[in-house]
């Protein structure tokens, strides 16, 4: 897969809170810190995302709060 995000982030997906439209996805990183993220839960749904999985975050840097 090729990106021009400079912003990556390597983890493991420690819980999903999913709302109607959204879904909250906390992911633990190596170090121990986490970073949340707000995608659709049609996303969510389309990347099987579960609890254990491995993921890596892509952060547009305009996108960081």
């Amino acid at each position: 897969m090729k990106t021009s995000a400079r912003n990556q982030f390597a983890g493991t997906v420690k819980a999903i809170k999913q709302d109607t439209v959204n879904s909250e996805v906390t992911i633990a990183l190596p170090g121990g810190q986490e970073l949340v993220a707000a995608i659709t839960r049609d996303s969510c749904d389309n990347l099987n995302l579960a609890a254990g999985s491995p993921v890596i975050a892509l952060i547009k840097s305009t996108h960081i709060v």
